[in-house]
């Protein structure tokens, strides 16, 4: 007997397109919502042993390490991902100078951090900053090999990977709840080990990689001989992908200035309740990440050089789809948050109650800023980008410096609202300048 329309399921009944679309998304989804559950608990556990003054002055200095961390790629890995969608296979030709300038920068990051901790932080933040140094070898090796494996289209390895890092510090965590005195020195070596372990592990892919050894996908079968193709100087990669580096090392400062500001200016526990909220809106942040960054990127980047159709589409899906996902989410994060704070951190942890009630327009603001920032792609989009993300850690820096002296965490949680409304507007404006008028 055939079957009538109304038992064909609805999968069935979407493009092809999206059938083959929608497993990876599902899997990176499911990824994103574990890796976002194992860092919610690894703060909850580190919170309620250390307290807010000792969680405060961990959280703030692994802060400071993930502003400096982005210089040590300086925006490579994304990068990546438009050299290999406009050049395809002739894209190898840029991994020699990559893998030179990586070095420089990632000793210049590694300076950075060292120069800090003994002319500029705090005595009791000096050692758990120089305890936290290979967080920076970490997050490299996370960048890079999430690059790859975006270009190779590897979307389970993808997910996999992208637990690698919120599961171990969460086994981490635990192990250190075992220790009858546990303090931040104690939590930075433990991150500090598995951030290495992380890195040894990506170090042979990456070596495979930079010797040519890519899977690429989207760009037909490998040429027989790309041995022509003339490699480009550290001098010349850096001319096209600073403005790329910039972009990368300016959001962790716009996102985590805050609970920095928070621990110079009010103290370590203020900084402890802020860096609890700020931890549930990058899990929550991790949603449009995965599907623009992880999923998305590498394909829009093709489709913009060679399918405008089919990027305009996914353009305005994009928008849509996520202002109403990011207004869905910020309500349940008002409603949850007042009984879920004190049962998962504690009751000193309560005042995150009210950080979060206004953190929680942030979501919407970034969600949309996420999609549309997507239109905007190439080396002049991304200076203007640069230029957008500067000007709003600028803002967010001075509202932070002028709200924190008199109204301390909420001030903070203020700043950031406008910061995150900055970046939108921005976003907004130059969507408008590079696209809109110019179809006029």
């Amino acid at each position: 007997m055939n079957s009538s329309p109304s038992d064909i399921s609805l999968v069935g009944r979407l493009p092809q397109s999206w059938r083959q679309a929608l497993g990876p998304i599902s899997v990176l989804w499911v990824a994103t919502a574990a890796g976002a559950v194992m860092a919610f608990f690894t703060q909850a556990l580190l919170a309620r042993k250390l307290g807010p003054a000792e969680f405060g002055l961990f959280a703030s200095s692994l802060a400071t390490l993930s502003m400096a961390a982005p210089l040590a790629a300086f925006g490579l890995p994304p990068y990546w991902l438009r050299l290999y969608g406009v050049e395809g296979w002739r894209a190898n030709r840029w991994l020699g100078p990559s893998l030179r300038f990586i070095t420089g920068s990632t000793l210049l990051a590694l300076s950075l951090v060292v120069a800090w901790a003994y002319l500029g932080a705090t005595p009791d933040a000096q050692p758990i900053l120089l305890l936290l140094l290979p967080v920076v070898l970490g997050i490299l090796a996370s960048s890079l090999i999430s690059s790859q494996l975006r270009l190779e289209e590897r979307h389970y390895a993808l997910a996999l990977w992208q637990l690698a890092t919120p599961g171990s510090r969460m086994l981490v965590a635990a192990l250190l709840m075992l220790m009858p005195a546990l303090d931040s020195r104690a939590a930075a070596v433990g991150f500090s080990l598995i951030s290495l372990l992380l890195a040894m592990l990506a170090l042979p892919q990456l070596r495979a990689m930079m010797r040519g050894g890519i899977r690429l996908r989207g760009h037909g079968p490998r040429p027989a001989d790309l041995s022509g193709d003339e490699s480009p100087s550290v001098a010349h990669l850096w001319s096209q992908a600073w403005a790329y580096g910039m972009e990368a090392t300016l959001y962790p400062i716009f996102f985590q200035i805050s609970t920095v500001l928070l621990k110079y200016l009010n103290g370590n526990a203020q900084a402890g309740i802020f860096g609890i909220a700020l931890g549930v809106m990058m899990a929550i942040y991790l949603i449009p990440a995965t599907i623009y960054q992880k999923f998305l990127l590498s394909k829009l980047h093709r489709w913009a050089a060679h399918d405008p159709k089919k990027f305009w589409s996914a353009y305005r899906l994009g928008n849509f789809a996520m202002l109403a996902s990011g207004i869905v989410v910020g309500a349940v994060l008002i409603t949850v948050a007042p009984w879920l704070v004190p049962i998962v951190f504690g009751e000193k942890f309560r005042p995150v109650v009210k950080v979060l009630a206004v953190l929680a327009v942030c979501v919407p603001l970034r969600f949309l800023s996420t999609a549309m920032s997507s239109a905007l792609l190439n080396e002049k989009h991304m200076r203007y980008r640069v230029l957008a993300m500067g000007a709003s850690a600028v803002i967010a820096i001075a509202f932070n410096a002028m709200l924190i002296p008199t109204y301390h965490v909420m001030g903070a949680a203020a700043a950031t609202v406008i910061g995150e409304a900055s970046l939108l507007l921005m976003m907004y404006l130059g969507m408008r300048h590079f696209h809109v008028r110019r179809a006029a």
